[in-house]
Formats: structure tokens, sequence, C-alpha cells
């Protein structure tokens, strides 16, 4: 089976509205939206009528009775007697027992006679005393707290069936034990709790809140007016039908509750719910039973349609319970009572703890550190995130049923941080901005300066007579002047006329003579003054570097032009000279040596001789 409540991701707004009103902690944010702790659940209810967005629902069992009633077996509708109080738009109960059989039912019975026998087992159950107090379990809900989160007190539970489960098991002995029922109700926890009596006499097939039946009038086109009166089926409840108002179980059997003397201690609604579980177990003084409602009795359970007025709703019981008590037989009534009260009502409960491990002083001191609740007076707590404290927060949150970002304050504080942060951001940014258009606008500025120059180079570029061209490292070509592109030829024009300069043209297709180019990238060393041969023409090429290995540039002149013939004649001839004058100067100083070597040989000569002839003298 399903689970009981579900809750609508999409629609849920994290108000945390659910997490206050929660008795049993069984409601956690996870995945951004409210989740069900199906095990923790009690199914109150309390959450699906609390939630403003209706993203809360109960379980719908429409298809399950449309589905009972279209089987061949009879079905038994037994309702709730607050249900006087949610049809205050209906004139006369007849009217709506007839509209409830319209739907396809083939009895319908009241709840109240079941009220009736319970009553009578909690007074012989309070009045034959042993010292042991009970709490009431005609309300599921707090059945189930019992089990879950008390379960210490379960042996304190009355050991007596609900009112609904008393008239099942009426309604299988005296209609047959084949007979499928159907509760009418304002409680959703009886959808889950009437699975603990599958396979007994008391089953009951599946329960109906009266805002699903009141969809199945509408969807059945079923009305006030299409109906004549019908009178519910036998056995008929007395002061039973005062069950679903507080007081209402003992005064079926008048039993008398004065403030000096009475023994249980009747309450209702979640606060006063909670409060007397809570003194019931710790204070031994408290020495009384306990009838309790978890809702503000049956006639404002979750079943029934919202907007709906309590003490309305109340009168509308009361008023028909003592139309009622006109107009029953009471002798058939104690009849009735006497066949039935040898029905077994009593039943067992089994502990289902669902508490939670309680976490150390030291766990959750860190976490109202981290929260930055470190000092006391900073842990009264606003409430806001559906816990009475921030210490009752830090334990939820180490029971992994919190997280950080459901304390406002927190989150406050967390987003101030976060707004600081922006804020520093957005002034880091906008200085960042500013340095940007300081930037774009220097670029910009330099980009114009940089097309200005580009446009000069072009331009004194093509003011030279050689061909110039620059490449780069794939021999694409970056640059080129007019003369270049006309030493190409016709086609190299046509292609200049789109692409100025032939830039991205690749050099090698150009010209014969890219192996040069080549050669300086890889080597680095420039090469000048080379001749070579160019269709009819003899270009005169030099190749030197402009950025080692990745830009080279060429000087290109057409020998055979008549300004460049005449220029090279004259550059060649000059050379000549220089080349001539340098050897005639090598050759005058070499003969300069030797003449000087002649003379000074023949100096010496004479020299020796006249030495010579001066001795011949002296001897003569």
């Amino acid at each position: 089976m399903s689970q009981l409540i579900i809750t609508d991701k999409d629609k849920c707004n994290l108000s945390f509205t659910c997490i206050r009103v929660c008795p049993a902690k069984a409601i956690k944010i996870a995945d951004n939206h409210a989740q069900i702790i199906p095990n923790r659940c009690i199914g109150c209810g309390h959450c699906v009528t609390m939630c403003a967005q209706h993203a809360i629902s109960y379980r719908n069992e429409k298809e399950k009775v449309q589905a009972l009633i279209d089987s061949s077996g009879k079905v038994a509708a037994i309702c709730d007697p607050a249900i006087s109080g949610e049809f205050v738009d209906v004139t006369d109960y007849r009217k709506f027992v007839a509209m409830i059989r319209a739907i396809g039912f083939d009895l319908v019975t009241e709840v109240s006679f079941g009220a009736d026998l319970v009553s009578l087992k909690y007074e012989n159950l309070f009045s034959q005393f042993q010292g042991k107090y009970y709490i009431s379990t005609k309300c599921p809900p707090v059945i189930s707290y019992v089990e879950k989160l008390h379960p210490e007190l379960v042996d304190n539970l009355a050991p007596i069936v609900p009112p609904y489960i008393a008239m099942a098991k009426v309604v299988h002995q005296k209609y047959g034990e084949n007979v499928k029922v159907v509760y009418i109700s304002a409680c959703t926890a009886a959808k889950d709790d009437s699975k603990h009596f599958y396979g007994t006499n008391g089953q009951v097939d599946a329960v109906l809140s009266f805002v699903e039946l009141r969809e199945l009038f509408k969807e059945y086109g079923i009305t006030e007016n299409s109906v004549e009166y019908r009178e519910f089926d036998p056995p008929l409840g007395r002061k039973g039908g005062l069950f679903p108002i507080s007081h209402g179980l003992l005064q079926a059997v008048d039993v008398n509750q004065g403030l000096l003397d009475g023994s249980v201690i009747i309450t209702e609604g979640r606060t006063n719910f909670l409060q007397s579980i809570k003194e019931f177990k710790r204070e031994v003084e408290l020495k009384q039973n306990l009838d309790l409602f978890y809702c503000k009795g049956c006639i404002m359970g979750p079943g029934t349609s919202p907007g709906g007025k309590k003490f309305i709703r109340r009168s509308q019981v009361i008023k028909y319970v003592e139309k009622r008590l006109k107009g029953i037989d009471y002798e058939q009534w104690k009849e009735d009572i006497e066949t039935f009260s040898i029905i077994d009502l009593s039943r067992s409960y089994r502990v289902k703890d669902q508490r939670m491990p309680y976490p150390t002083e030291e766990e959750i001191e860190k976490v109202l550190h981290d929260m930055g609740k470190g000092k006391i007076e900073d842990q009264l707590g606003c409430g806001a995130c559906g816990y009475p404290s921030c210490r009752e927060f830090a334990i939820a949150y180490c029971q992994g049923l919190t997280n950080y970002e459901m304390c406002y304050t927190y989150t406050i504080k967390k987003l101030h941080t976060y707004i600081n942060k922006v804020n520093a951001a957005n002034e880091k940014l906008k200085k960042t901005q500013e340095a940007l258009t300081r930037s774009e606008e220097k670029a910009r500025s330099e980009e114009l300066a940089a097309r200005e120059a580009a446009e000069t180079t072009t331009a004194m570029l093509n003011k030279i007579r050689a061909g110039v061209v620059i490449v780069d490292e794939n021999m694409k070509v970056l640059e080129s002047n007019s003369t270049f592109v006309k030493m190409l030829g016709e086609e190299a024009r046509m292609i200049d006329e789109m692409i100025p300069g032939l830039r991205g043209a690749e050099l090698e297709a150009l010209v014969p003579f890219s192996r040069l180019f080549i050669s300086v990238l890889q080597s680095g060393q420039d090469l000048l003054n080379r001749d070579t041969p160019f269709g009819d023409s003899i270009l005169n090429v030099s190749v030197f570097t402009i950025k080692k290995n990745k830009v080279v540039g060429g000087i290109i002149r057409d020998l055979t032009t008549p300004v460049v013939r005449k220029e090279e004649i004259i550059n060649r001839a000059r050379e000549v000279i220089r080349e001539n004058l340098e050897t005639v100067q090598q050759i005058a100083f070499l003969l300069g040596e030797s003449a000087s070597k002649t003379e000074k040989t023949l100096n010496s000569i004479i020299e020796a001789q006249k030495l010579g002839e001066s001795e011949d003298g002296s001897r003569k």
C-alpha cells in the first residue's frame, strides 16, 4: 500500500509550516522541499490542513472504494458521527444517507452504535481501577504517537478497539462476514490504522474521507434534490453520536467527570495532547487517565472540508444526537447492546520505536556554534524554522532532520555576508570594467596608429622601385609592394585587386626562387645579391632576416629594366674600379717595396766599392 501522507515538491515553498505543526518530527527538508519520513509519521494530517500551498496530501482511496462497489459482494458504509457536522449544507440527515446509497453502497450504518459499545468498555475499565492509569485509544494518531515515540507507555494504552472497528465487527456479525466495509471518516490516520485489523472480524476494507465523499457525489452527479429520504441501517446508536467532540465518549455512558471526583483528564488539540502525554509520562503526581483527541475533535479532522467552523460543527452534531434521542427506540437499542456486547472489543499494541539517538552535548554545542548561536541569549529562537528553540533545532540537525539554511537568522547572516562579497565583487568589477574601457580605448588608439603605420609602410613600400615581399615561417606572404606584384605578371595583379599585397598567398606558388627564403628562415643567415632567371628577366634577390626563423623579407630587382640596368652597370663599374684600384695599390705597394730593397742593395754595393778603393790607395 502506498504512503499515507505525501508531498509535492513542485508546490512546496519551504515555509516550514508543516515542520512547525508535526508532533513526530516526521518531516525533513531535502532536495529543496519538504519530505515525509513514513516510519515516523503518525498520520494526524495536521500538515495537510496547514499547508497553504496544498503541497501535502493524504492517500486517496476513491478508486479502491469504487472497485469494491463494482464487485459482486455487498458493501457497507459505516459513517463517523462527525458527518452531521460536515454536511451542514444538507437539510436532513436522511438525505445524506440516501446520497451515500446512491453511490452504490448496499448498507449505510452509524459508527455511533460502535461508540456506544466502546463507551461501555471504558466505563468498565475506569470503574475497576487497580492502580494503573490508561490513555484512551479511540483516536488513531494517539495510538501511533505512543507506539512510535513513547514506547514505554504502550502498556498504558487502553486495550480497547476504536469505535469504527467495533462497528465493523457489528456489521460483519449482523450482515455477514463477506460484507465489505468502508469507513467514512474525518480521520486520515484511520486509513493506516485499519490495516492492523485486516484478516479479523473487524476488517475495514477502505477508508473514505469526507472530502473524498464529496468528490464522489460530484463525480456521480448526486445532490440532495436527486434523492429521497433513507434511514440508517440498524443497529442505531444513541449518545455514541457525541463521540466526535470532547467529553463525548464518556458522556455516552453518563460517566461523571466533575473536577472534584473525576479520574479522567479530557483534552483535545495538538498542544494539549503533547503536554498531557509529557506530564503523564513524567509526573507521578498526575494520577489520572487520559482521554485524548489529537485534533480538536473529529469534527475538525484533516478529512473534513477546509474552512469549517468548529463550533458550528459541534452544535450540528449535538442537535443531531438530540433529534435522534427523541425518535430512537430505546428498548431496541438496549436489546442491540445486549446482543452485540459479546463481541470481543479488546486489542493489543506493539512497540514501533522510532526514537532517534539523542546527540551529545558537545555535538549540540558545535551545531549552535556553527550557526552563530554560541551565546545563551542567542538561543531563544524565533520558531520560524519549525522548532521551538535553537537548541531543539540543533538536536534535530544532529538527527539529520534539518539543515542550517532552515534557520532564518543564520541564512540572513550568510545573506549579508554574501551581499558584502557581491558588493565587493561589483566594486572590483566596476574598476575592472573601467580599466577594460581604458584598455579598449588604448587598444583602439594603438590599432588606429598601427593601421596608419601599416598604411604608411605600405605606401612607402609601394614607392620603392624594387620588389619587396615579406613572408612568415610557413612561407605565407605577409606583405608585398606593387612593384613585386607587377614583376609576377597579370595573374598576380588580379589577385592583388581582391587581396591587397597578396596577403596569405604561398610564396612557392608565386616565384621559383622561394628556396632562398626557406634557406634564410632555417639558417638565419642573410643571402645578398643573388641573381636568378625569371621568365625573360634576370632578378637580383636579397633575402634578410626580420625575425629569426619566423619572418624574412626579400628585395628583388629586375636587372633587365633600364633604370636598374643603368644603376647596376654604374654600381658594378664602381665595384670594378674599386677592385682595380685596390689591385693597383697592392702592385704599387709591392713595387715600392722592391725598389726600396734594390736601392738599398745598390747603395751597399757602392759603399763597399768605395771602401775597397780607399784601402788600395793607402797601401801605395
